[in-house]
């Protein structure tokens, strides 16, 4: 398989449903937005992430994948590739881990400010991308239709995000950083 197409060189993409739009369109914004995300987060992988939290974000790397190409894939017109597109099991699956982290974990007192170990602070990098995408998925909703588990799911990934890395400094032994008013 090629690399280039060459297909881009007059600055448009093709969706899944074979629309080509700008690469600026609002859509490519989003679903470039939780490749980014995507990205972080795997670079919070080989940073020290304690092995008990690997498997979990292999799978949430996966689901960002399917995200991406949901949003890249408009519900309407129907298109002849249809993705794996996320769905409330996906999102039960976050609820679920934020319970269980939450469970575990001494109780919140204090803002916290990103940082600790280096896995945390870049899941609190993570966070702050994920609700930019979900800033952006709620203004195309406005314009397109979009799945609402997918803006529940990037809703639920933010605090997902926020409480990993809580659970990263706590697994290491490294307290968080408490905001001093």
């Amino acid at each position: 398989m090629k690399i280039y197409t060459k297909t881009g060189d007059d600055g448009t993409t093709g969706l899944f449903s074979g629309k080509r739009v700008l690469k600026c369109d609002n859509r490519v914004e989003l679903y470039g937005t939780v490749d980014e995300l995507n990205s972080i987060i795997g670079i919070s992988t080989t940073m020290d992430m304690p092995k008990d939290m690997l498997a979990t974000f292999e799978n949430i790397r996966h689901m960002l994948f399917n995200l991406g190409s949901d949003f890249a894939t408009p519900l309407e017109p129907k298109s002849r590739f249809e993705p794996k597109r996320i769905d409330n099991e996906d999102v039960n699956y976050l609820e679920h881990l934020i319970d269980d982290y939450d469970a575990k974990l001494p109780p919140l007192r204090n803002f916290i400010l990103p940082g600790g170990t280096q896995c945390a602070a870049f899941l609190h990098q993570a966070r702050t991308v994920c609700r930019r995408a979900e800033r952006l998925a709620v203004a195309l909703s406005k314009e397109e239709l979009l799945s609402q588990e997918s803006l529940i799911f990037l809703n639920r990934l933010s605090d997902f995000l926020f409480i990993a890395s809580r659970m990263a400094n706590f697994l290491a032994g490294v307290e968080d950083i408490t905001w001093k008013v």
